[in-house]
């Protein structure tokens, strides 16, 4: 089923995209909540008559969004955590553990952007998640998972 979101929704999208959900859970939660619309050519053509009186707004959205990837393309990040035995953390990363990371260094990410492949990290290594910040503006950005005591564990070897 195809509908147009009138808001941002965390794991679906953001506000004015159009998308294919399942019929339930467009009809059981996101219609009646008041987060979407059905995609029919009415609403469509609406869409569009809306984006084109957005058009410098959004413009403007687009070049901040631009400005803030080009932030985070210059930042490297390592993300410290308690590990266990066979590199499994105690715990785990999600896409909030990667905003704080990202505030941190200097760039204020919501965490509603950002998207790890899996909801959640449980080990250490390096890994992608996908930020985007506006329907046009994503990247993929590259971090790594590491120790938080690499010191206790050479004392114990």
């Amino acid at each position: 089923m195809q509908i147009i979101l009138k808001k941002d929704v965390e794991n679906l999208g953001l506000e004015f995209d159009t998308l294919d959900v399942k019929p339930g859970y467009a009809r059981n939660f996101l219609i009646p909540q008041g987060y979407a619309v059905l995609a029919t050519p009415k609403n469509k053509a609406a869409l569009e008559a809306t984006l084109e009186t957005r058009k410098e707004e959004e413009a403007k959205l687009v070049a901040a969004a631009t400005a803030k990837i080009e932030q985070l393309k210059k930042i490297s990040l390592s993300i410290p955590a308690k590990v266990g035995t066979g590199d499994k953390l105690f715990g785990s990363i999600n896409n909030a553990d990667l905003a704080e990371a990202f505030s941190k260094a200097g760039v204020e990410i919501e965490k509603k952007f950002i998207k790890i492949p899996g909801n959640t990290i449980k080990r250490i290594g390096k890994f992608t998640a996908k930020v985007r910040l506006h329907r046009n503006v994503e990247h993929d950005y590259d971090f790594e998972i590491i120790s938080d005591a690499p010191v206790e564990a050479k004392k114990e070897a």
